[in-house]
């Protein structure tokens, strides 16, 4: 995909859904809506978010877990529906990020060197989605995941990644039509599980690169502005805990808390259980220990690790 074709398409991922929005919304109150249509609209979006947080996220740009090749083809499938782009792509722009995050080279920290205060809403556009109508974008995927370009299994994702984003809105109609038994359900599950979906998405994993690096707490002292986001972790099945991320990018577990909500360790949970995931990547003790001098050592209650 040319880098013209690119920004035709995430032009269109960002106006065609917004304007399925308006015309679902329209139809609801009309009272052309289903209770199958929520239920389409709840499933398309969670197997879509847990490809983006489970398999290009955490499995494809950070490696912290390994899966048998049927479940870490249709991980990165279910990201590819999302509309995000090419799985190779994708992971060579998040790497990059992590590389220079928030320092010159980051393709999307919405901190601009040398910008005034004024300008933060512009920083903030820029990471949320400025960034990808940028000519200059470009993460060279051989130098940030050679991995994946030898890969035959991600080629092929990325080279169809169309055929993939309209299989990912032809499902939802399969199953409204499954669910309603009736060709208007059919429509109206393409329109809320498809077009509604990829904008609700999109526009919440925008938010972690623009939000979750300027709003919200910052458990560890990291290197850049990563902030975790309570809000946004609940509806970006944990991603929203960027802080933690950002301090152990390795760690396939983003909630690491008991309170962190991070459904997308669940399903590695899963999969752990279940055989078809291994070497799955955790946090230790004593690694908390060393990023976070407040935590109280089990062993020894009532004193505080220094």
């Amino acid at each position: 995909m040319s880098r013209r074709q690119f920004r035709s398409f995430v032009l269109a991922t960002a106006i065609v859904p917004l304007i399925g929005l308006v015309v679902a919304i329209t139809l609801a109150w009309n009272r052309i809506f289903f209770w199958s249509d929520l239920l389409v609209l709840l499933i398309m979006y969670s197997v879509c978010f847990l490809g983006v947080t489970v398999g290009f996220h955490r499995l494809l740009a950070h490696q912290s877990f390994t899966a048998v090749t049927p479940v870490r083809l249709a991980l990165a499938v279910a990201g590819a529906m999302a509309a995000q782009g090419q799985p190779i792509v994708w992971v060579s722009h998040h790497r990059r990020h992590h590389r220079f995050a928030d320092r010159e080279g980051d393709p999307h920290s919405p901190h601009l060197a040398g910008e005034p205060a004024s300008s933060a809403w512009k920083g903030l556009w820029h990471a949320h989605m400025g960034w990808l109508f940028e000519d200059g974008l470009s993460s060279e995927p051989m130098r940030y995941c050679p991995d994946l370009v030898r890969d035959k299994g991600m080629r092929w994702i990325s080279e169809h990644m169309l055929l993939v984003v309209i299989t990912g809105i032809l499902l939802p109609g399969v199953l409204g039509l499954a669910i309603s038994d009736s060709v208007t359900g059919a429509l109206t599950g393409m329109l809320w599980g498809g077009a509604v979906r990829i904008l609700f998405v999109n526009q919440i994993t925008y938010a972690v690169n623009s939000v979750g690096h300027y709003f919200g707490r910052r458990r560890f002292a990291t290197a850049d502005q990563s902030h975790n986001v309570a809000w946004l972790a609940m509806l970006s099945f944990g991603e929203g805990w960027h802080n933690n991320h950002h301090a152990f990018p390795r760690s396939a577990i983003l909630g690491l808390r008991w309170w962190e909500l991070d459904m997308g360790a669940w399903l590695i949970w899963a999969l752990e259980r279940s055989k078809l995931a291994s070497k799955v990547t955790r946090v230790t003790p004593d690694q908390l220990v060393r990023k976070d001098p407040l935590i109280i050592l089990p062993e020894d209650t009532g004193r505080v690790a220094r």
